[in-house]
């Protein structure tokens, strides 16, 4: 006896489904993802109208050139470290952090010169601490 043998057919899966799905998925995320475009900021910096604090006997007085250098109380330091920093105002201040701390920054220092300043302050222990701003309106020139 002969048997017909029976055609098999393919075993495969239909993928077009698949890719109306994934194509859907993909056109549902593209319309509802907000794209942001990274741009350079133009800020202009604040100015204080506020009135300077009630001065003391002493007061510590960091200056920071436009290329960065310091100087405290008008003595210009050898270098631009935090240590020679941390050593001028320890020296000047004879240790006490309670004296306040005034900084003045020309308008073209490097924002790192201050923040080193600062860094170098809060490492002593300075707490009363003030940036010179110049009032609205006023000539910076």
């Amino acid at each position: 006896m002969k048997f017909k043998r029976q055609v098999q057919a393919e075993d495969a899966i239909n993928l077009t489904p698949l890719i109306d799905v994934v194509f859907l998925l993909l056109i549902f995320f593209m319309v509802s993802t907000t794209f942001t475009r990274e741009t350079h900021l133009s800020i202009d910096l604040p100015e204080a109208s506020a009135t300077a604090a009630l001065e003391s006997e002493q007061v510590l007085d960091i200056l920071i050139a436009a290329d960065g250098s310091y100087s405290l109380n008008g003595k210009s330091l050898i270098n631009q470290k935090i240590e020679t920093l941390k050593a001028a105002l320890n020296k000047e201040s004879e240790g006490n952090s309670k004296l306040p701390l005034t900084i003045t920054a020309d308008a073209k220092t490097p924002h790192q010169a201050v923040v080193t300043a600062m860094d170098a302050a809060g490492q002593l222990g300075f707490v009363h601490l003030s940036i010179t701003t110049r009032k609205p309106g006023a000539d910076g020139g």
